[in-house]
């Protein structure tokens, strides 16, 4: 995404002016050479009165003390025993990450402050095992952060808990970013690390539905790489509280956080609750959008040119597949009723979500509406798709005698030679 593209920037700022989303840093991009183009991405994000919560790790912190020190510790990220060796090294390395944070928000003019807004209490003795100073995330002071953010101030949280007799705890970071999530009404959680995203088996995860993470996450961590597992949970867990959309993704990607934040396709892995997508009847305003997304189809000859004027006076066939309220695939769904017969029409996914079931889902949408409208058969027309069709949409070779008299009409009169398919319907329920 080019920051200069302000259309594609504008569009978004109505949904996130004065919402709250919380940024995750893992310790490792803290330190990195990138880290200060994050917090330029940030000053952006603050400038659109985007109300912003920055929590930081401090892992690799933590490791680089106790090798120099010659400590040993295995409770790199808050979740194993935490003795009062490592208790030391953690308090050392956040406060040391929490400066060096503290010094980038200034450099853009950013107002700040390190917060001790994390009431925790000891995570305690797990199948016999005395965590000593890990501890859990109680509760978040909302009062202390919401002062904090309805005065411009960005709150700065480290890996670190305390409880009401001022004792402090080592905390997960991912954890303590779920916590502030969930207690401010998030909109957005956003995982900056050292990875491209969230992969399953070496595949990365581009967009995925909550319910489907969940099962992923179930099933163990096998899937997933051993410092990853913990964002999948997370991420999960975030959803089902109430957060809309959980990203992951790679700090040092120049511009990343911006470019994941304003544009549909971002550049890492995307976790979403159910209002996420949608398909929903296409709307006047959609006409444009039918015309932009199906252009490049119709320059190469893969679907048919139609005009505003035959788009409008065919709306009601049409659908549109949004994501973030914006159209990224269309379809149409032309009803012939004395024939029982409907045509699949003007499918098109935008190349930058290709790949990710778009297709089949409004495929199968399609013939969804074509049973319940009582229709007995589907038919489509194609030039250059036609085998995706037949082996993602179940569709059969036919001959121009299957259309309807009128359809047939403009097939013969078209000149395209296109190939007909069929699909035969069976009643819905």
């Amino acid at each position: 995404m080019k920051l200069t593209d302000l259309r594609g920037i504008l569009q978004y700022i109505p949904q996130f002016r004065e919402k709250t989303f919380i940024i995750a840093v893992d310790g490792a991009i803290v330190t990195d050479e990138n880290f200060a183009n994050i917090l330029l991405d940030i000053a952006v994000l603050r400038s659109l009165n985007i109300r912003v919560v920055l929590v930081h790790g401090a892992a690799e912190q933590i490791k680089a003390l106790a090798e120099k020190q010659g400590v040993r510790t295995s409770n790199l990220d808050g979740t194993g025993v935490t003795d009062a060796a490592t208790l030391q090294l953690a308090m050392d390395a956040a406060n040391r990450l929490t400066h060096e944070v503290m010094e980038g928000l200034s450099a853009n003019d950013l107002r700040a402050a390190h917060t001790n807004a994390i009431i925790a209490h000891p995570l305690g003795i797990i199948q016999g095992v005395d965590h000593l100073f890990t501890g859990k995330v109680e509760r978040v002071d909302t009062e202390l952060l919401n002062t904090m953010l309805n005065q411009g101030i960005v709150p700065v949280i480290p890996p670190l808990g305390f409880n009401g007799e001022g004792k402090t705890y080592r905390a997960n970071s991912d954890s303590v970013a779920l916590a502030a999530a969930e207690a401010l009404r998030a909109i957005k959680l956003i995982f900056i690390t050292t990875e491209d995203g969230l992969r399953y088996n070496g595949q990365l995860i581009r967009q995925m539905l909550v319910v489907d993470l969940q099962k992923l996450v179930q099933s163990g961590p096998g899937g997933f790489g051993p410092e990853m597992f913990s964002k999948a949970q997370h991420a999960a867990a975030a959803c089902a509280v109430g957060v809309q959309r959980v990203h992951i993704i790679n700090g040092r990607e120049d511009e990343g956080l911006l470019a994941e934040v304003f544009s549909n396709e971002g550049i890492g892995t995307l976790i979403y609750a159910n209002e996420y997508e949608q398909i929903r009847p296409a709307r006047k305003k959609d006409v444009r959008a039918i015309q932009a997304l199906t252009k490049k189809a119709v320059e190469a000859g893969e679907l048919v040119r139609r005009t505003r004027t035959e788009i409008e006076k065919d709306l009601a066939d049409y659908y549109i597949f949004e994501i973030d309220k914006n159209p990224v695939a269309c379809v149409a769904l032309h009803i012939y009723p004395a024939q029982q017969k409907g045509e699949l029409a003007s499918l098109y996914v935008d190349p930058a979500h290709e790949n990710q079931g778009l297709g089949r889902k409004l495929l199968q949408f399609v013939e969804n509406k074509a049973r319940e409208t009582g229709l007995t058969e589907l038919i489509l027309l194609s030039t250059q798709a036609f085998t995706y069709f037949q082996s993602k949409g179940g569709f059969s070779e036919g001959t121009p005698d299957d259309l309807p008299p009128s359809r047939r009409e403009k097939y013969d009169h078209s000149g395209r030679n296109s190939k007909v398919l069929v699909k035969k319907l069976k009643a819905a329920g």
